[in-house]
């Protein structure tokens, strides 16, 4: 297993000189008293900024502030879920305990927990004393119930908090009342209030005591940082155990009433759909299975097991219309889109110019679950669950496909096995719901490995453009150009979007993905006249944000130009860095990794080090990695998996803003480094005549053991910060942009393409002792389940 230290703090040089930061006092804030034991929270009214201030050296050419260093994607969400946020209520049960239903989705990213903590730090509880669970769909809450572009936490923070302090100071009123005491006499700690005769009283005694007869707005003022004895503190996730025995519930362990194992046939183009089955009778009549019909999508089966399920699909023979990318391959796609490429604005002039142009191949979004719903849907209303992170769209879409009103449809939000991008999309929801009503009964539809691979949503072939124009001592211009299969942002980032960004008047005329890149997108350099733009091309491909939306490809790119920048102007790396950074907070975190990392070390002939940054969501990362790339470890081979370069060291630093729980940050992390080890070395899928090759993960090579680096130090910053940043997505764009320099440095050459081994990927060898399966009847492609 990799090898990794305890997160380590540090106080930033912001903080120091105490430049660009402002500790908040203790604001007080509204929140509502409802004629019930609930307790509902109002939004804050301010928001507090995260940057530093640009401080360009006496060499550098300031750039001018960008979008996001202004105005960012989660201030956009912040703003949209502003007006409902006084919808979000804690309740505290007879039995002391306290309950919340969470109106996110957590997909294994360790937000239950998060938000057990911060209820439990306000209310003076033990996180065990906080049960969480996921809310239903609720269309009251508009755009308030959306689990992307890590901003769970960050939104739902101080509202939380708040109901918490609310909960909180009506159980000391009620104690104070029922002792004959002053609250501030009392103490509170683990679900217990204290007076001052050491006379206790437990909340369950104070439930309905506390209880307010009408409903009434009061104000709160929320527990000081330094008083914090659970926020800060790493905490193991409090599902860990249910994990790893076996224990936790996802949708297909459901066991809802008559719901039986569902497998759809899907065609072997991409996005193709059936047009006859020429044997729908002879499969009804198959062992187990109950219902074999046509829909949508493919043909779906019904069986006693998924295993009947199954052998229903193969056995099918089905007459299939062309899919959306008929005939097309991964050549002709790259093609239109490098024909699509906006041109580099900025002449040659005044000085050098340094260009590089970089191509990203499709990678599969396919998470360890599966996609999978459950559906029961009657003639006069539905009910749907699965893991669904954008579920008020899952309720309206599925009623529209249905024929039912809105209020007729229940959807359940299910804890789900993995996500990052993919479950903002239900397509399974939907699939279930038609396929529940075509057939009148209630069903467990699951995709199989191969339909995710192969019909699944893709993070999209891309290209990235760069040019600057540079003089001995300064970068005068530095310009970007993204061009990239369209990336379907709705209904994952719909309506909070529309509603919100298109309202600011930086980007207000600028179409729905240029909004989004705008908003996160940042060169964290000051290089004069700094731009990015991107342009998509829409090709009917299924697309999707996978762990971040632009960023890993611009990340990658960006950062190897910075290289190559400082290589021309005859400087080291880091000390370019250093000196065209826009503010000491980005100085910090990668000053800890070239301290933690040892970077200028001696390294073998075919080995380096590489450094990579990223900025996005109110956080700054860094990372240093070390790679391999020698003949007998590029060639070694390993029986199914890629070998080629090795990555056999990262030193990652990152400032998040205040941290919740720095373990899950540190895991976070750890994870978005093997996401990026396969995005920039193994992972890619290949398009050959209208369908990706790739089924399964035993030819999508995605990061195995061998491919983990043996040493990984994750360094969790200190920060002054009050509020907490995004955290979901930075494991991966530093991690990608400095694997990439490290392999330019050890080869000498700049990679063209990525992942690395795209052009050259090994051959499938299956296990000698599990034969290969063949071709399946239904698209004579291989297919693995």
């Amino acid at each position: 297993m990799p090898a990794h230290r305890a997160p380590t703090t540090r106080r930033s040089p912001d903080e120091k000189a105490g430049l660009g930061r402002h500790v908040a006092s203790r604001r007080r804030f509204l929140g509502y008293l409802i004629a019930a034991p609930t307790l509902v929270v109002a939004a804050e009214l301010t928001r507090e900024s995260l940057w530093g201030p640009s401080e360009a050296s006496a060499a550098s050419v300031p750039s001018g502030p960008q979008t996001p260093e202004l105005y960012d994607l989660l201030d956009t969400l912040r703003d949209a879920a502003r007006p409902t946020a006084n919808l979000i209520r804690i309740e505290v049960n007879r039995d002391g305990t306290v309950s919340f239903a969470l109106p996110r989705s957590d997909n294994g990213q360790g937000i239950i927990t998060s938000t057990q903590m911060i209820i439990a730090e306000e209310m003076g509880l033990e996180v065990d004393q906080v049960k969480v669970t996921l809310a239903d769909a609720r269309p009251e809450l508009l755009f308030n119930q959306l689990t992307g572009g890590s901003s769970t936490t960050f939104t739902t923070y101080t509202p939380i908090r708040v109901a918490a302090a609310l909960a909180h100071g009506q159980l000391l009123k009620a104690a104070a009342a029922e002792l004959g005491q002053d609250v501030a006499v009392l103490t509170s700690r683990s679900g217990v209030i204290t007076g001052a005769s050491g006379r206790s009283l437990p909340f369950s005694a104070l439930t309905e005591k506390a209880a307010n007869q009408v409903t009434e707005q009061v104000e709160v003022t929320l527990k000081p940082k330094e008083d914090f004895r659970i926020i800060g503190k790493s905490q193991n996730k409090t599902d860990a155990r249910a994990i790893v025995t076996g224990k936790k519930t996802f949708a297909t362990d459901l066991q809802i009433p008559d719901a039986l194992p569902t497998v759809i046939c899907r065609a072997p183009d991409l996005n193709g759909y059936p047009e006859d089955v020429d044997n729908i009778d002879e499969v009804r009549s198959m062992p187990g299975v109950t219902d074999v019909e046509m829909v949508g999508t493919g043909v779906a089966v019904r069986a006693k097991t998924f295993g009947q399920a199954i052998d229903g699909v193969n056995a099918l023979r089905v007459q299939w219309a062309a899919g959306t990318v008929a005939g097309e391959n991964d050549d002709s796609v790259l093609a239109q889109v490098k024909k699509a490429e906006l041109p580099l604005a900025v002449p040659a002039a005044g000085g050098a110019t340094v260009e590089g142009a970089f191509t990203f191949y499709f990678r599969s979004n396919s998470s360890l679950e599966t996609n999978c719903a459950i559906a029961d849907v009657r003639s006069d209303r539905a009910e749907v669950w699965g893991p669904m992170k954008n579920p008020i769209a899952a309720q309206a879409e599925i009623a529209k496909k249905v024929g039912l009103p809105s209020s007729a449809v229940t959807v359940h939000v299910t804890e789900g096995g993995g996500s990052f991008g993919r479950k903002l999309f239900f397509d399974a929801a939907l699939e279930s719901a038609e396929v529940s009503k075509k057939m009148g009964k209630p069903v467990k539809l699951m995709w199989t490995r191969a339909d995710d691979s192969r019909q699944g949503r893709v993070h999209p072939l891309a290209t990235t453009r760069v040019r600057a124009s540079v003089t001995a001592d300064s970068v005068l211009s530095f310009e970007l150009r993204h061009t990239t299969v369209a990336t379907e942002v709705n209904p994952g980032l719909g309506e909070p979007i529309t509603a919100a960004a298109f309202k600011t008047p930086v980007i207000g005329n600028l179409s729905l993905s240029e909004s989004i890149f705008e908003l996160t997108q940042v060169t964290p350099y000051n290089f004069g006249v700094s731009t990015r733009l991107l342009n998509e091309v829409d090709m009917g491909f299924n697309t999707s944000s996978m762990r971040n939306i632009y960023s890993p490809d611009v990340a990658t790119a960006r950062e190897l130009m910075v290289d190559q920048i400082a290589a021309k102007m005859g400087k080291d790396p880091y000390e370019f860095r250093m000196e065209f950074f826009k503010n000491d907070r980005m100085r910090a975190v990668l000053e800890k990794v070239a301290e933690e990392g040892d970077w200028g070390r001696s390294m073998k002939k075919g080995t380096a080090q590489g450094l990579g940054f990223h900025t996005e969501y109110k956080g700054v990362a860094a990372c240093l990695v070390e790679i391999d790339c020698r003949p007998e470890t590029v060639n070694r081979r390993i029986r199914q998996g890629v070998t080629g370069p090795r990555v056999t060291k990262v030193t990652y630093a990152v400032d998040v803003g205040l941290v919740i729980n720095p373990r899950g940050i540190e895991a976070q992390m750890m994870g978005g480094i093997n996401d990026a080890l396969a995005m920039t070395l193994t992972s890619s899928l290949h398009l050959d005549d209208g369908h990706f090759v790739e089924a399964s993960w035993d030819n999508y090579f995605y990061t195995r053991q061998w491919n983990t680096p043996p040493e990984m130090n994750i360094i969790v910053m200190d920060s002054t910060a009050d509020e907490p940043g995004g955290v979901g997505e930075f494991g991966v764009a530093a991690t990608c942009g400095a694997i990439a320099c490290a392999y330019a440095r050890a080869t000498g050459k700049l990679p063209e393409y990525f992942p690395i081994n795209h052009k050259d990927p090994l051959p499938f060898e299956p296990y000698p002792t599990v034969p290969p399966i063949p071709p399946s009847p239904t698209n004579g492609l291989e297919t693995t389940y």
